[in-house]
């Protein structure tokens, strides 16, 4: 009942979009069921209020005319009811990568001499990992895929820092209210070709790319989704200031920053805790843990004793940590990492294992390449 509410009430605000200046517009839902934005209770009661707000804003704009659900939400496999309202249901890992493929495969076949190319609207709403699916697809799509359609990527799950608005209601107002595309870029974590993690290299990320305690909580998050209701990211939290380093040894990490626009390349070596660097600074993970709360996009924590973690827990998740001498914010548009003992990685809440073979590796910040949605007279977030 709750998926068809929601299929229903986003169907009604599509059809009543700003979007698209004239052009016709299309639309696609890829929505995760399991996501804590659905399955649980208290988030579905806020979700609710945003939504029906939503509605009645969306009221005050005239029909499009022009909209339709994209073709491929009519997919033999699935409901007709959702079919009729542009939504797919995600049914497990991978299937949200499977739908956003079958999507730009259909903008792909729309003739080049057609006299008005559709404009197309690409709506997660899932956790970080369905969009995650989502725009790694859209990363390896062509230009007139990419040119053709913008994504908004609703806070539906868990942690949803990377979605475009940490509230369902800001989100929405993207969809009614006039907007404007803008490219965002990626991250790539590239690591060596000798190493057993180079087989999937390199690794996107979409909002935060990072190494170290922040990726074995991010691990061990995932571990235990499914098993039990909940979010249990704080709870790892506590757990991994005690564990982590019985687990991993925190040895020496040799990172290298380049210089940026003229100024100086930038060198240390620490014994590392964790290092986080972000599309652009004013970044969250963890569900709005404010791992980079100003303009600089890149973070590194050095190791200390269990007691200084314990006291200094807090002021990391608030984002109070940037004037402690342990941490150490600069900006960069690529971290060269060398270390000697395994480590974890983390992609938008998606974690890998790195070995000594896998070094040394580079965190990359591509052009900008993905194409979202930000309000006429909002700010940008990157």
């Amino acid at each position: 009942m709750r998926m068809r509410y929601f299929a229903e009430v986003m169907a009604g605000i599509c059809n009543r979009s700003a979007l698209a200046g004239g052009r016709k517009l299309r639309w696609l839902i890829i929505a995760n069921p399991t996501a804590g934005g659905f399955a649980m209770r208290s988030r579905w009661k806020k979700h609710l209020c945003a939504m029906e707000e939503s509605k009645a804003a969306a009221g005050l704009n005239p029909l499009h005319g022009e909209t339709a659900p994209a073709a491929i939400a009519a997919k033999p496999d699935n409901d007709p009811f959702f079919a009729s309202c542009g939504l797919i249901p995600t049914e497990g890992p991978g299937h949200a990568k499977q739908i956003a493929a079958a999507l730009a495969a259909e903008i792909e076949s729309i003739p080049a001499d057609e006299k008005q190319m559709p404009f197309y609207l690409v709506i997660t709403a899932g956790g970080d990992g369905t969009s995650l699916e989502v725009l790694s697809v859209l990363y390896h799509a062509s230009e007139k895929v990419r040119a053709n359609l913008a994504v908004i990527r609703l806070p539906m799950g868990t942690g949803n820092d990377g979605s475009d608005s940490p509230n369902l209601a800001g989100a929405l107002n993207l969809i009614i209210k006039p907007s404007r595309v803008e490219f965002t870029p990626a991250l790539r974590l590239v690591t060596s070709p000798d190493g057993p993690a180079c087989g999937n290299s390199p690794y996107l990320a979409f909002n935060i790319l990072s190494v170290g305690i922040d990726a074995f909580i991010t691990h061990m998050t995932n571990k235990m989704k499914g098993k039990l209701p909940g979010d249990f990211y704080k709870l790892w939290v506590d757990i991994a200031s005690l564990l982590y380093d019985l687990i991993y040894k925190v040895g020496y990490l040799d990172v290298k920053v380049p210089a940026i626009n003229g100024g100086e390349t930038m060198s240390f070596r620490e014994k590392l805790l964790l290092l986080a660097v972000g599309i652009s600074g004013h970044r969250t993970y963890g569900s709005q843990k404010k791992i980079l709360p100003d303009d600089r996009n890149a973070c590194a924590i050095k190791q200390m004793p269990l007691l200084r973690k314990l006291a200094l827990k807090e002021q990391f998740l608030k984002g109070e940590h940037i004037n402690r001498p342990e941490a150490i914010m600069f900006n960069a548009n690529r971290v060269e990492i060398s270390g000697e003992y395994p480590i974890l990685a983390q992609m938008d809440g998606e974690a890998v294992l790195l070995k000594k073979e896998d070094f040394p590796v580079a965190i990359e910040l591509t052009e900008p390449v993905i194409p979202v949605l930000r309000l006429v007279n909002g700010p940008s977030k990157t």
